[in-house]
Formats: structure tokens, C-alpha cells, sequence
């Protein structure tokens, strides 16, 4: 043999050990946190029937809310949005739209169905926004109010809320979800019976395909898309097998800005959201932790089950690769930008082991996938990898991957049974056995190709055309950027 197929022989050698170890482990990694969130899901189970959510969601005495919604372009379900908000079971709130420059009737629209008009609001702290037109309450709802300003993001909408926000606790909602009527008291509670919580989130699910009507979800089922029943998989995962562990050990780094709810004082003292990063969500709870940390408060950050919030998912390829690489760039954003508490004591558990984690089995994932794939290939080609092994590493991680994925679907059903029909289940689990063949290899594509775009300008709002809760299955690509 020559030095250069020896030296590919070795290199070989090493690969197979290496990729082997990393996959291994990955998956090991991803059954501890389901068994973890399996856990959790059984101890709110059983605690559930002690907990009066009413009182909470009735009482005087519990800690008001400001919702606050940022809008750009958001006309076909900004009024649907509002109305599941105004039918919520929650007394202590006011809800505050901030309409950040839309092009299109967003404003109009909330000026006819809810008689809006001008009234003078003074700003309780000094955020920079971009320039406020105009605030305006609504003469039939006098929970909600308007804020018309000049365009400039998503993160300046949200900081523009907060500085007009009057109340204690704030609550991120993004214009095209809806809430549960009892998931605000849900959030509350943890604030009044856990002091330390700084921050909460709940559930999000996909409403694709449910049926809609005066504001409240009348009818729960399935998408009939396989590309959203593979979404809806996704974030079950997510949420219930992810978020659910690392809450339970308080190393919880994102609340989803879909649905959120902060201590108003200490966002503002942590200088509100980020206008500069395309994950402004994920980007403040770091910071947040950081702030505490450094200042030796104490940071409880906290993901809840059982309040849900129903948001509309992309229904082609086009807008989810967008969708993935905007959460791609931004994660990576915010690892970098606080990659100064990798390691450091006074960060305890963030920076030893929920930031290594995030790092190496959630940012460099999928490029050490794309770039596993493709040397295997060449090796497989080259003689130099065994068709056998690599065919059982991949039968082996495709299996296990599905059975943890099977589990979350029983914690589901175990816990919430939001999808009571078997049609519904067997269409969850058909996507979680269908998104290995193909839909996998894809996102980890999307996700590695934006590991190198991190710098591209960033998309501060969506850029999925919205059609309605109750077209949601229909959504289509927007063809230009809304930035």
C-alpha cells in the first residue's frame, strides 16, 4: 500500500470511532432528556388536581399582565388573535398591540373591529425605539390599546411594548397565535408560587388543520399535510422532551417569543430585546441569566407544559428552510455572543453543561452530520467503510430515533391528549417514522448551510405570507422579504 492509502486507511479508522461516538451519544443524550421530561409530565399529572388555576385566573389579588404583540403585516389573523386573548379566563390584564409600520390593513383593521381611538400613554421606561406615531385604546374593550410606531423590527416592536407596558409581568405573544383561555393563570401561578421565576414559558403546538371560530379552537386535529404532521412531531419533541428537562435542572436557555411571560423589571434592567439578532427570544433569556448571574441574584427561568399556544406552522419547503435558517443564525448569534460564560464557575450549570450541550449537539450538529454523510459516502465508494457497519449505524439511529419520538407521543397522550382521535395519532406517527427518509438529511443541509451566513443581514420579522387560522393548511411562500 502507498503512505496516501495508508493514511486514508487511518484516518478511516479514527472516523468510524469518532462519528460512532458522537451519534451514539446524541441519542443517549436526546433519551435522558424524554425520560427527564417523562418525569416531570408525571409529577404535574399527579400535582394537577391540588392546583385551583381559577382562583388565579379570578382573583384580585394575583399579578396583572401586559400582553404585548408585535404586528408587522399581520391582517389575516390579527383579529383572531386578539379575540382568544379577550376570551381569556385571566381578570388582571390589558393587552397591548404594537402595529410596527405594517404596509399593509393590519391597522385599519384593528381601527373597525375595535373602535380605536387616540389616547395619551406615557412610557414607564426609556428603551430605545424607533419613533412612536401614535397610541390609541379601544372604546369597546378597554383591556386593549394600540401602539402605532415607525417600522424597525420585532425586538424594537417588543421594546416599545415594554416601555408602554404599566403592569408587573409581560407577556411576549407573537400576532399570528392563539392562547388557551386558561394558559395566562397557568404561567402566573409559577411566579406567585415559585418568588425565584424570572421568566416562563408554555406549550406551543401547530393549529393547522384544527378548526377556529370566534376565537376559541373548537375541533383539534392533525394537519393534513405530512410536511406540518412532521412539524407538529418536531415540536412535541421539542417542547415535551426538551425545554421540559432542561427546565426541570433550570438550565433552560430559550422561551419561545411565541409565548412568554417576564418579571416587566427585570427585561428592562436587562436592556430589553436585542435588535440585532434574529432570535431575539432565545438571545435575552442568555442574557437575562447572565445579568443575575453576574449581579448573584437568584434566576429562575421555567418552561410549562399545560399552557398552550397555538401558532400556524409553514406548509412548503421554501418558507420552513427559511423559518430554520433564521432559528439556525440566530442561535449561533447568541452562542457567540455569550460564549464568554462557557466554562465559567459563577455560571454554574449554564456554563458547564447547558452551553457545551447547545454548542456541540445543537449548533454544530447538523454540519457534522452533512460532513459525516458525505466522507462516509467516499469511503463507502473507496472500499475504505464498511457497507454493513454503515448500514446498521444508520438502521440503529434511525430506529432509536423514531422510538424516542414514540415516547414524547405517549407522555402526549399520557398527559395532555390533545389529539384524541387514532387518526390523529397515526398520523403522528407515520410523520415521525416518514422524517427520517429524506426530511432529516434536508434540515440538516438548511441548518449547516446557515452556520455560514450567521453574518447575512438580519430577517427581523417572519416571512410567511399568512392566510388565516382557518385557511392555515393553505399558508404560501411570501416571495419578498418584509425587511
Amino acid at each position: 500500500m502507498t503512505p496516501l492509502a495508508d493514511a486514508a486507511e487511518w484516518f478511516y479508522s479514527w472516523f468510524d470511532y469518532a462519528i460512532t461516538a458522537y451519534m451514539v451519544t446524541l441519542l443517549i443524550l436526546g433519551l435522558v432528556l424524554v425520560i427527564v421530561g417523562w418525569v416531570a409530565v408525571n409529577r404535574y399529572v399527579r400535582m394537577r388536581p391540588l392546583r385551583d388555576y381559577s382562583f388565579v385566573d379570578q382573583s384580585e389579588l394575583s399579578l396583572p399582565v401586559t400582553v404585548i404583540i408585535p404586528a408587522y403585516d399581520e391582517e389575516p389573523t390579527i383579529i383572531e388573535s386578539l379575540h382568544s386573548l379577550l376570551v381569556t379566563q385571566f381578570n388582571q390584564i390589558e393587552i397591548l398591540v404594537v402595529n410596527d409600520g405594517s404596509t399593509d390593513a393590519t391597522l385599519d383593521r384593528l381601527r373597525e373591529e375595535f373602535a380605536l381611538v387616540p389616547t395619551d400613554r406615557t412610557p414607564r421606561s426609556g428603551l430605545a425605539t424607533e419613533p412612536v406615531i401614535e397610541v390609541f385604546s379601544s372604546s369597546v374593550d378597554r383591556r386593549l390599546h394600540v401602539i402605532d410606531k415607525v417600522n424597525g423590527g420585532k425586538a424594537d416592536a417588543l421594546n416599545a411594548g415594554l416601555n408602554y407596558a404599566q403592569f408587573p409581568l409581560v407577556c411576549a405573544v407573537d400576532a399570528d397565535t392563539m392562547l388557551d383561555p386558561g394558559a395566562l393563570g397557568r404561567l402566573v401561578w409559577e411566579f406567585q408560587a415559585e418568588p425565584d421565576t424570572v421568566a416562563t414559558g408554555g406549550i406551543v403546538r401547530i393549529i393547522n388543520g384544527s378548526q377556529v371560530k370566534q376565537g376559541r379552537i373548537t375541533q383539534v386535529t392533525t394537519p393534513r399535510h405530512l410536511l406540518a404532521n412532521i412539524q407538529v412531531v418536531e415540536y412535541l419533541r421539542a417542547f415535551l422532551g426538551g425545554r421540559l428537562a432542561w427546565s426541570s435542572w433550570n438550565c433552560l436557555l430559550i422561551i419561545s417569543g411565541a409565548f412568554g411571560l417576564f418579571r416587566r423589571d427585570v427585561l428592562v434592567e436587562a436592556g430589553g430585546y436585542d435588535r440585532e439578532t434574529v432570535t431575539e427570544d432565545a438571545e435575552v433569556i442568555l442574557r437575562i441569566r447572565r445579568t443575575r448571574a453576574d449581579r448573584g441574584e437568584p434566576c429562575r427561568i421555567a418552561f410549562f407544559p399545560d399552557p398552550v399556544c397555538w401558532t400556524e406552522a409553514p406548509v412548503s419547503l421554501r418558507q420552513l428552510a427559511r423559518q430554520r435558517d433564521r432559528w439556525q443564525r440566530g442561535l449561533g448569534e447568541t452562542l457567540i455572543k455569550h460564549v464568554g460564560m462557557l466554562f465559567r464557575p459563577k455560571y454554574g450549570r449554564i456554563g458547564w453543561i447547558a452551553l457545551p450541550y447547545y454548542w456541540l449537539f445543537e449548533f454544530l450538529e447538523p454540519l457534522i452530520t452533512i460532513v459525516g454523510l458525505t466522507l462516509a459516502f467516499i469511503g463507502l465508494l473507496a472500499g475504505l467503510v464498511s457497507p454493513a457497519l454503515f448500514a446498521l449505524l444508520i438502521t440503529f439511529a434511525f430506529s432509536f430515533g423514531f422510538f424516542v419520538t414514540m415516547i414524547v407521543l405517549m407522555i402526549e397522550e399520557r398527559a395532555f391528549r390533545r389529539y384524541p382521535s387514532w387518526t390523529d395519532l397515526r398520523n403522528l406517527a407515520w410523520a415521525a417514522f416518514a422524517e427520517n427518509f429524506g426530511y432529516r438529511q434536508w434540515q440538516a443541509f438548511v441548518r449547516a448551510r446557515a452556520i455560514f451566513r450567521i453574518r447575512a443581514r438580519a430577517q427581523h420579522w417572519g416571512d410567511m405570507t399568512r392566510v388565516g387560522f382557518a385557511s392555515a393548511d393553505r399558508a404560501t411562500d411570501s416571495e419578498t422579504d418584509p425587511r
